[in-house]
């Protein structure tokens, strides 16, 4: 099903939110890599906000996972304090790995050693 126009503008607004958050606590740079929001999608009746987490160069993503569902509450709340004027209910937030990233650099690799395996083999038509 497709987001409405209003889901999309409350994720956009908790994504930006979220990411402002992220970067005043210093949570956007843990481990030696780096965290960012990629995507907010919303319920369809705004009550729960689904953050998708780009993580880049960290090695342990499951930990980062845990330690931001641990600390979730401190992040509505913060949230809530800074759209408590455009939301009547802040968003319960529920965080993801978006793994995006990481398909398209396998998806890179096969293409690559595709093209590769082409390079290397002489065309059939060469051989008549």
């Amino acid at each position: 099903m497709e987001e409405t126009k209003r889901q999309k503008q409350v994720g956009k607004l908790v994504q930006a939110e979220l990411s402002e958050i992220f970067q005043r606590t210093g949570i956007n740079i843990t481990q030696g890599g780096m965290l960012s929001v990629s995507k907010v999608s919303m319920t369809p009746d705004l009550i729960e906000a689904r953050v998708y987490l780009s993580l880049f160069q960290i090695p342990d993503t499951k930990q980062v996972l845990a330690d931001l569902k641990e600390r979730n509450w401190e992040y509505r709340k913060m949230l809530g304090e800074r759209v408590r004027h455009q939301l009547r209910r802040v968003p319960y937030i529920e965080f993801f790995i978006d793994d995006t990233l990481d398909y398209v650099f396998k998806m890179e690799e096969v293409f690559k050693k595709l093209h590769e395996e082409q390079q290397g083999k002489p065309n059939s038509t060469e051989e008549a």
